[in-house]
């Protein structure tokens, strides 16, 4: 067979034997693609695996997530209890060391509460809350800053999406953002643009949203962390929606600064 680009799809005709070749054809082909099309996307969730609230359960939806080369999936929603602790509680994915089994090597994951906060080597977090005793866990956030409201609300700022090159946020706090950004009558031209690729796309590149808010706030690049991102994000929703505008000096050359008129 020839070493460049080739397409090879069996032939199930009647008459014909079926071989080992064919069958691994049809196996590989979907799983190359999807391995080539995300080897340069960092750890973190590709696709679903959102967490849905009822009063007594977490729900993790159905969803792809990578980590390391590899790329796990949760075929159906997934649940467990939870209960209030006043501690702040992790929802982790735990990923297993691999199985050798006769036909399949399994690569099999816990989904788990923890006390700890810090993610171990074979962690990723789904998400977190702090639950006082009697209180309701809620989901429902009353301003994009809510997000990180410390007791009695979930919080997805910490969650990693897998993202090319580095993890991003969660696309529905940067949906969120955007709409609000767009609904406080925002002009400028950075907030316009940034909050059509919010809600215009899945994940908000990591670089992007950095670039954004240095532009925005004229303090330049710099490589922040979640919680900062959201932060900086909650400065310049809150801002606009005070009637101030922080602008950046754009002249080449000129000393970054923060204008407000």
């Amino acid at each position: 067979m020839s070493g460049l680009f080739t397409n090879v799809y069996p032939n199930f005709t009647k008459g014909r034997i079926l071989k080992r070749d064919m069958l691994e054809s049809l196996r590989d082909d979907p799983r190359r693609f999807t391995e080539l099309s995300y080897q340069a996307y960092s750890d973190g969730i590709l696709a679903g695996a959102e967490v849905r609230i009822t009063a007594e359960n977490l729900i993790v939806s159905s969803g792809l997530v990578k980590f390391g080369s590899r790329i796990y999936a949760l075929e159906q929603d997934y649940s467990l209890s939870y209960s209030a602790t006043g501690r702040e509680t992790v929802l982790k994915i735990r990923f297993r060391e691999a199985v050798a089994q006769l036909d399949f090597t399994l690569y099999n994951t816990d989904i788990v509460l923890d006390d700890d906060i810090s993610l171990r080597g074979n962690e990723l977090e789904l998400g977190r809350f702090k639950l006082k005793e009697g209180a309701k866990l809620r989901s429902d956030y009353q301003s994009f800053a809510d997000c990180a409201t410390e007791y009695n609300t979930w919080n997805s700022i910490y969650t990693a999406y897998s993202a090319l090159g580095q993890s991003s946020l969660s696309p529905a706090l940067t949906r969120y953002f955007g709409a609000q950004l767009l609904s406080a009558g925002s002009s400028n031209a950075y907030d316009i643009a940034f909050a059509m690729q919010c809600l215009n796309q899945g994940t908000v590149n990591r670089d992007l949203i950095l670039h954004y808010i240095g532009s925005r706030l004229g303090t330049g690049y710099k490589a922040y962390d979640n919680v900062h991102i959201h932060k900086y994000l909650t400065r310049i929703l809150e801002e606009t929606q005070g009637g101030t505008r922080a602008k950046p000096d754009l002249r080449p050359g000129a000393p970054r600064r923060m204008i407000v008129d």
